[in-house]
């Protein structure tokens, strides 16, 4: 199946993904990070799944988000009648549950559930027993409980139940994991689960202070932001999965689900605009509390808790999406040196402060430390913030990022009061511009390049303006934005860079990253060319799959996402994009300081 032919359901600690088959191919319990126990995503049925629908074939499919949740619902037609499968993960309950309802809406179907359970990625076949349509699979930490509104069957090592709804009926299928060694985890209710999760999510969304043109897909990337967050410490993972491929039968298959700094001010921005200081103010508490410690060792992603070892391997048993290998879990990029982190960091510290967020104990102490760190290795040579696995560079974004983190420690003195060497960072942040200027500035184009001494493009240049680095209509912005469009966009799309082996250390060819669209977009709200920011903000809400979700890339050849899904650095790029076409708060111009044109 495409990736766009899934949806995300989810409770604000782990999520699933479900086909549009009636298929869940993807769930990690009972984190984001866990081990998967349906792992098809990345292999076969064999590999984990569970799929309900109509025994037979012959049948067609339609389906939504119910309004303003993250509950699933989808239907299926057939000649002998109708049904819906409500498909949803319960918030806030003491173990992680999966709910699956079947309503009968007209005739008799007769429908099947099949269910394949792997733990460890696939890799561990469990020990079934069944007693009264319960079933319980055990192996090693890890216990499911599966209870079933039929008789049970276990065949072939996969788990069959087959039944008939008429108009009128229910019938469900509860799911729950929990510690193998404290027994049978508590049977939830389904429907009162049910009215439970809806009121959650609709309270939640009723929060949301974003109107105008663009605001169901704004809802929508929001409610998706909400479920990608860790619940009990505030981190947002970059996506719910693991190797989905950049490029279909490629290597660039990489594990997002982590928390990475490069989208802190972002997602703070986003939060707060849209009325969500307590979720802000969590990611906030999250990001000083990943970050405390030796500035020396501050990486540029975390776990959900803050954790620092992510050890990256290989899972040879999964044969990838669409034989996308090798398979991977960690992510070695947490140990490369990104200066990029320490301008995101200090600018969302300083973001919280300007929007009346308080303070934090330790924050402006931790501030003032990497601030003193980044003295020394902003002259360094590093990996960029698209984490190349090639010869570290001199990237022109990454030393734009070192002049934001001491204009926001200067800021920070001049308008909160905070003691610090203020002069001192001024010639810092003078020197690190006028070198950026003077290195980073193609002589012949007259536009920002990737890195010092290359003729390259990058579209992380487009967020150049956004830093307020320089403004959105100087000339060499200008040039850059024109350049880019010229070089990096493909129908419409803009690609991160020109990937080549040279470039980045790995084999070329990847879609179009999604959230360079948006912040082209961004930019042409900046320089005034409001017309065309909304036709390409339209095209790139049009990209959403039916139930409104994005991928990090696009494939423009062959129509199609890319890359881990559903991405939240793509929703909040959209959401910021609407914010900055709306008539409210607009994040480009809050972190620039600087009034579009």
């Amino acid at each position: 199946m495409k990736i766009e032919g899934y949806a995300l359901i989810g409770d604000c600690q782990s999520a699933a993904l479900v086909g549009c088959d009636g298929s869940i191919d993807w769930l990690c319990w009972p984190r984001f990070d866990a081990p998967a126990c349906f792992a098809a995503l990345l292999g076969t049925p064999e590999n984990g799944r569970w799929k309900v629908a109509p025994a037979s074939d012959a049948y067609s499919i339609k389906r939504r988000y119910r309004k303003d949740t993250l509950i699933l619902e989808t239907d299926f037609e057939t000649a002998e009648g109708a049904v819906t499968l409500v498909d949803f993960m319960p918030v806030g309950g003491t173990n992680a549950d999966l709910v699956r309802i079947v309503v009968g809406r007209r005739g008799r179907v007769r429908m099947v559930s099949e269910g394949v359970l792997r733990f460890d990625y696939g890799a561990s076949i469990p020990w079934v027993s069944i007693d009264d349509n319960c079933l319980r699979a055990i192996a090693g930490p890890d216990l499911v409980l599966l209870c079933a509104p039929a008789p049970l069957v276990n065949r072939d090592r996969r788990t069959w139940a087959e039944f008939e709804v008429a108009a009128g009926e229910r019938k469900a299928f509860i799911m729950t994991h929990g510690p193998s060694h404290l027994g049978d985890p508590p049977r939830v209710d389904p429907d009162e689960a049910l009215r439970a999760t809806e009121a959650f999510w609709r309270e939640w969304t009723s929060r949301c202070k974003v109107r105008g043109k663009w605001e169901e897909a704004v809802r929508r990337s929001l409610i998706t932001l909400k479920a990608l967050t860790y619940a009990p410490t505030g981190g947002m993972v970059a996506a719910p999965t693991t190797s989905l491929p950049e490029k279909i039968g490629g290597i660039r298959n990489w594990d997002y689900r982590f928390c990475w700094l490069r989208d802190a001010t972002l997602t703070l921005l986003a939060l707060m605009d849209a009325g969500y200081y307590d979720e802000a103010k969590h990611w906030r508490e999250w990001l000083v509390r990943a970050v405390a410690g030796s500035p020396e060792q501050i990486q540029i992603m975390y776990g959900l808790a803050g954790e620092r070892r992510l050890t990256e391997m290989e899972i040879p048993w999964l044969p990838g999406y669409e034989g996308s290998a090798p398979v991977r879990i960690g992510n070695a990029a947490a140990a490369q040196l990104q200066l990029d982190v320490y301008g995101e960091l200090l600018d969302t510290l300083y973001q919280a402060s300007k929007g009346g967020l308080s303070g934090h104990a330790i924050a402006w102490d931790l501030q003032r430390a990497l601030l003193k760190h980044l003295e020394k290795v902003w002259v360094q040579p590093d990996e960029g913030i698209w984490e190349i696995r090639g010869a570290p560079r001199h990237f022109t974004y990454s030393k734009v990022m070192a002049w934001v983190a001491f204009d926001r420690g200067v800021k920070m003195v001049e308008q909160f009061g905070v003691e610090g060497p203020v002069d001192e960072w001024r010639k810092l942040r003078d020197r690190i511009h006028e070198d950026v200027c003077k290195n980073g500035v193609s002589p012949t184009r007259g536009c920002f390049v990737q890195s010092y001494g290359s003729e390259e493009l990058d579209a992380s240049l487009l967020l150049i303006p956004i830093t307020g680095f320089v403004a959105a209509d100087d000339p060499r912005m200008l040039a850059t934005v024109e350049a880019i469009r010229e070089d990096l966009m493909v129908d419409g799309l803009v690609l991160r860079y020109r990937t080549a082996e040279a470039v980045d250390g790995l084999p070329p060819g990847e879609g179009a990253f999604l959230a360079c669209s948006f912040w082209y977009v961004d930019n042409l709200c900046m320089q005034g060319r409001w017309d065309e920011a909304a036709q390409m903000l339209d095209r790139l809400v049009g990209l959403c799959n039916d139930v409104g979700l994005l991928a990090e890339e696009y494939d423009p050849v062959e129509k199609r996402f890319l890359g881990n899904f559903p991405q939240a650095f793509s929703h909040l790029a959209l959401v910021s994009s609407a914010m900055n076409l709306g008539e409210r708060m607009k994040p480009a111009e809050q972190r620039a300081e600087k009034k579009a044109a």
